[in-house]
């Protein structure tokens, strides 16, 4: 936090030094990012990924679209514009608010080339690949969260529906948000991530979108059951 000289951001504990939220997925030979935060490029750099087959967006906030300009990089190196996924008003965000150079009939040189595919509320394909959207509220904004086979990915969220939650049951894996002890109007609290983690009793979780204020990494480790652990920069997951 800039600014702050509490102890987290002060920890010389590498899983302390957080960077925006998203996700890498590679399967059956392809790659994908499920939001492109302002720190994409250098998340990017550090993990050497060298190919891209599409961004996948969960809503328009700042924090998970405002990198979106260097999938040039890939556009130069794969020779072919960048697919990215999201709903509609999402796709409305980016095109005429964050990255308009790159749409038009008159493109500024150098933008990024992308190519938009509109999403809804219902299981979609990309590259052969099944992505099964999952509705949350992030206050009183719809965001999606994403189940890919045995995984499921859940950011910005304070609400999820009994139906919406019938989608995630049985995954094995889950990442959710878990922001902070006290409450906050947009997003879960550590508690009220947990009790859902409890409920839907995957074999792994972690906890993601987390905020200086909810302590140390290797304090907050320490009152969490085995199955459940704090996710950090860098943590790599199999299944």
């Amino acid at each position: 936090m800039i600014g702050c000289s509490c102890e987290v951001c002060q920890s010389v504990d590498f899983r302390d030094q957080r960077l925006r939220s998203s996700v890498h997925i590679e399967i059956n030979g392809k790659s994908f990012v499920i939001d492109t935060g302002p720190d994409f490029r250098q998340q990017i750099l550090r993990e050497r990924i060298k190919t891209l087959d599409a961004v996948i967006f969960t809503h328009e906030h700042k924090d998970h679209v405002a990198g979106l300009d260097d999938v040039r990089g890939f556009n130069a190196f794969h020779q072919k514009p960048m697919q990215i996924y999201a709903h509609q008003r999402v796709i409305e965000h980016i095109k005429t608010r964050e990255f308009y150079y790159a749409f038009g009939n008159y493109k500024y040189p150098g933008a990024p080339e992308i190519e938009v595919n509109e999403i809804k509320n219902e299981p979609f394909y990309i590259e052969g690949i099944l992505f099964i959207p999952i509705e949350v509220m992030h206050y009183k904004l719809p965001v999606f969260g994403f189940r890919i086979g045995d995984f499921t990915y859940l950011t910005d969220a304070n609400f999820i529906s009994d139906e919406e939650q019938e989608k995630i049951k049985g995954s094995k894996v889950i990442v959710i948000n878990g922001l902070q002890h006290d409450f906050h109007v947009s997003h879960f609290t550590f508690k009220e991530s947990i009790e859902l983690l409890q409920k839907w009793q995957p074999e792994k979780a972690f906890l993601t979108h987390i905020s200086h204020k909810l302590g140390k990494h290797s304090a907050v480790e320490k009152t969490l059951p085995d199955w459940i652990r704090l996710g950090y920069d860098g943590l790599k997951i199999e299944l």
